[in-house]
């Protein structure tokens, strides 16, 4: 039966992942890969894989049918345009699958396999998408969902016999939000920028202790508070690029499944990455923060198909009670060779990077190496205003790979 289920995922790993904060207007056929390998330590698994799917016009021309697929998780939304007016988008949303809801356990540089455990979901959302400025070249979008979600939870063949599992929970949550401007979903978008702010709150049917005596919580309710600013721009005679990216996030009452997880370079694992290059993906869990990304890209050839690529990422956090390490100032380096087909169809980076403050046996300093893959099965567009919207369920293929 293992054997089976694991060749089961390999026909369903093109199921869908992505959600967008708005109807999205075009087309899109994209796939997207990333992953990451640290060489310090015992890490959990750090990856996406999805593909992405967009169509307008599905059935009729109000309607825009939008699925992503990653392992063992589909998510969707039917919108309709001008739904609720002239100027307002309406969206029904639908997901569900396994392993989404997966908690990995890491404290101080330390990644825990008997603390952490299975989760998996699904999921039911209705969102409004009301734009103020039509007809404006940066559009202001107001962005309201309101979300049902169910999480079951089982052990990892490493969780401690001893290790209480939290309760199978419904989750209701509201996030609603400024957005102007916004960030394609693409690997390093020539030309962007976005400016938002928003609220999330979340209710839990289920909470309280869990854990081995009871050491963690679950909170009945928890509330983010975050704000984004964000550019990238492309010289127009050298085609030098540089994307700046700014993120700051403050909570109540979080716990470890509402605290702002930070670490890893994977750029298009949600829609508001919190990277930390050289750190193990979401080693970091704060309830608030300032995060400060740069990313600077240099054509090596006329033709652009080579290009190097040099990031950096620095953060000042207020950990999470119960996890962290010395130091609230965390900062992470890297760089990378990235390749481009010519009709720019593909990307393919290879990146190495270095963890400046993460803690690890020998001391500080850790170092991981990367792929990020993007192939655009359409044409290229670039198309203001677009920008994903929920998390990417990358974690299935924690089931796939061995632990």
């Amino acid at each position: 039966m293992k054997q089976f289920g694991r060749a089961l995922l390999w026909l369903v790993w093109l199921a869908p992942i992505h959600g967008f904060a708005q109807v999205d207007p075009v087309k899109r056929d994209l796939v997207q890969f990333g992953y990451n390998q640290a060489f310090e330590g015992h890490a959990p698994f750090a990856g996406y894989a999805f593909y992405y799917h967009n169509q307008p016009d599905f059935l009729r021309t109000n309607l825009t049918l939008r699925l992503a697929v990653a392992p063992v998780y589909l998510d969707s939304e039917f919108g309709f345009v001008q739904g609720l007016g002239p100027n307002t988008d309406f969206g029904l949303g639908l997901a569900g699958g396994g392993f989404a809801d997966s908690y990995n356990e890491i404290d101080g540089g330390t990644y825990y396999p008997s603390q952490s455990f299975e989760g998996s979901g699904g999921e039911v959302s209705a969102s409004v998408y009301h734009l103020f400025d039509p007809g404006d070249l940066i559009p202001l979008n107001l962005v309201l969902r309101g979300t049902a979600h169910y999480s079951t939870y089982d052990r990892w063949s490493s969780t401690a016999p001893n290790f209480q599992l939290p309760g199978d929970r419904g989750t209701f949550s509201v996030r609603t939000g400024l957005r102007w401007g916004g960030v394609e979903p693409t690997l390093f978008p020539a030309l962007a920028m976005e400016l938002s702010i928003w609220y999330q709150g979340e209710l839990r049917t289920s909470y309280g202790p869990y854990g081995i005596n009871g050491a963690y919580q679950t909170e009945e309710q928890s509330h983010l508070f975050w704000a984004e600013a964000a550019l990238s721009y492309t010289l127009p005679e050298s085609q030098q690029n540089f994307y700046v990216r700014l993120t700051a996030g403050a909570s109540a009452d979080a716990d470890r499944f509402s605290a702002y997880r930070i670490g890893g370079y994977l750029p298009l694992v949600s829609e508001f990455p919190l990277s930390l290059p050289g750190y193990y993906f979401q080693e970091i869990s704060a309830r608030q923060f300032v995060l400060f990304n740069a990313n600077y890209l240099l054509p090596l050839d006329h033709s652009q198909r080579w290009n190097l690529d040099a990031n950096a990422s620095t953060a000042v956090v207020d950990y999470l009670p119960g996890t962290g390490q010395p130091g609230n100032s965390l900062t992470g380096v890297g760089g990378g060779i990235l390749y481009r087909a010519p009709s720019d169809r593909l990307k393919i980076m290879f990146d190495y990077a270095y963890g400046v403050d993460a803690v690890r046996s020998h001391g500080r300093g850790a170092n991981s190496l990367g792929i990020l893959l993007q192939w655009d099965l359409e044409k290229p567009k670039h198309d203001e205003g677009f920008n994903p919207a929920h998390p990417n369920r990358w974690r299935g293929w924690q089931w796939f790979f061995p632990r």
